[in-house]
């Protein structure tokens, strides 16, 4: 009798891309966030800061020229000038809400994301306006990173110059894929010469950081026009280069179409073929002198390509988010503001908060949102989850962590928790192994 043992194997992946949420961007998952749960975000307002604990804002542009059919973003194409300076000012009466509250605790800020939507969608009156009135309230002198969002067809050299006047440390061009067939498709608004127009003028004034994003797997994608896009990403040289394989949530064009035509798989590449695209694009750029950073970054130089935003949200720190739809974290609670644009306003300019849902995460739950997080880095400290936490992540996660070994996934070794390449370019499916039962089948969003 063979009495040998043998590592289970990971579960086949899904292959096909079907409907649904892939990307974890928070935990526990959003469908657990409820209107109820808006009491204790109001208790945490009242409370000082955590010692230590970072403050960072984050700010929702929503609208666009047009709605990319994969978008999941809660964004508008039929706002007027007028509905647009209207939303600009419930921001800032937003902001006033809060600034006064025991949880600012005297902090300024240290991050800013300006996302959508196309936050470069704004004019340079209405981002000047936005961005003075953000710094009468909270002062940006401790400023380490000012992100910001761009659709390269909306910039103007005026507009480029007036966002680095502003102070933006990186812009993050929306650039998707560099074929005009494949960018009308998928109802991109922009074209490639508007991203080298954009790229080249950005570059000679001077950003500290320009992040080109792409996506892979988009409709009408081919491999040969995936390697295309990273021979021209390669040869732009940005300073760092973010890539998401595509999902197709429920709130989407592809989806609505896939429904109304009896379709259970979208028209896209399937996971498999999406990871090879990534795994090729991080070959390609670790050739040309580029570090993997996490599942969805490469950067070219770590000292100049930071993404403080990230690593401060996935390690804690408080995010007071703004505008419609927008979610952030305040003194261990979990928000999201209304995710409607006339109700959101409506409730801003009555002098109210916005926030429609919310959740207080427990101790376990709170460890589990930032080692998971922290786990798309590609390796994590015991030492600091331990310090942090109280346990070792090895004795807290014994169970996932041992699956993921035995799927060839991950190793331990000394201090390090180390995912392989595989493991790193399939984060999103894995992390679920460290959910609690209750958020296992549950929908995320």
């Amino acid at each position: 009798m063979n009495t040998s043992t043998q590592a289970p194997a990971a579960p086949p992946l899904e292959k096909q891309t079907t409907v649904g949420n892939y990307f974890v961007s928070n935990y526990p998952p959003f469908s657990f966030w409820k209107q109820d749960g808006v009491g204790e975000f109001r208790t945490a307002l009242e409370r000082a800061p955590r010692a230590d604990n970072p403050l960072g804002i984050y700010v929702h542009i929503p609208f666009c020229r047009k709605r990319c059919h994969f978008c999941y973003f809660r964004v508008y194409t039929d706002k007027d000038s007028a509905a647009i300076k209207g939303y600009i000012e419930a921001l800032i009466r937003e902001l006033d809400g809060y600034v006064t509250k025991p949880f600012v605790g005297g902090r300024k800020p240290s991050f800013v994301y300006f996302g959508g939507g196309t936050p470069s969608y704004l004019s340079v009156d209405q981002l000047k306006h936005l961005v003075g009135e953000m710094q009468r309230r909270l002062p940006w002198d401790a400023m380490e990173e000012v992100t910001f969002e761009a659709e390269p067809g909306t910039l103007t050299d005026h507009k480029l110059k007036a966002i680095r006047e502003l102070g933006i440390t990186r812009l993050s061009l929306g650039v998707e894929n560099f074929d005009d067939h494949i960018l009308e498709i998928n109802g991109r608004a922009h074209h490639s010469k508007e991203i080298a127009r954009a790229y080249a003028y950005a570059r000679e004034i001077g950003f500290p950081q320009i992040n080109i994003d792409l996506i892979a797997g988009m409709v009408e994608e081919t491999d040969a026009n995936w390697r295309e896009c990273v021979r021209k990403t390669i040869e732009l040289a940005p300073d760092s280069v973010t890539i998401y394989e595509m999902e197709i949530p429920y709130n989407t064009t592809i989806y609505k179409q896939m429904k109304v035509e009896g379709k259970l798989v979208a028209p896209v590449a399937d996971w498999d073929v999406k990871r090879a695209w990534v795994d090729y694009a991080w070959n390609e750029l670790a050739k040309n002198g580029y570090t993997i950073s996490s599942a969805y970054t490469a950067v070219k130089n770590k000292a100049r390509a930071t993404f403080v935003y990230r690593d401060r949200l996935w390690a804690g720190a408080d995010l007071l988010s703004l505008g419609v739809a927008s979610f952030g974290y305040i003194n261990g609670v979990h928000y999201q503001n209304h995710h409607d644009f006339d109700p959101y306003v409506q409730r801003v300019n009555a002098g109210e908060l916005p926030v429609h849902r919310a959740l207080t995460p427990t101790a376990e739950e709170r460890y589990i949102r930032e080692f998971i997080l922290q786990l798309k880095l590609g390796q994590v400290s015991r030492a600091y989850f331990a310090q942090k936490f109280g346990t070792d992540p090895s004795a807290q996660f014994a169970k996932p962590l041992q699956t993921l070994t035995d799927w060839g996934f991950l190793t331990v070794e000394n201090d390090a928790i180390r995912l392989s390449r595989e493991g790193l370019l399939q984060v999103d499916r894995l992390l679920h192994e460290f959910f609690l039962p209750e958020h296992r089948s549950a929908r995320y969003a």
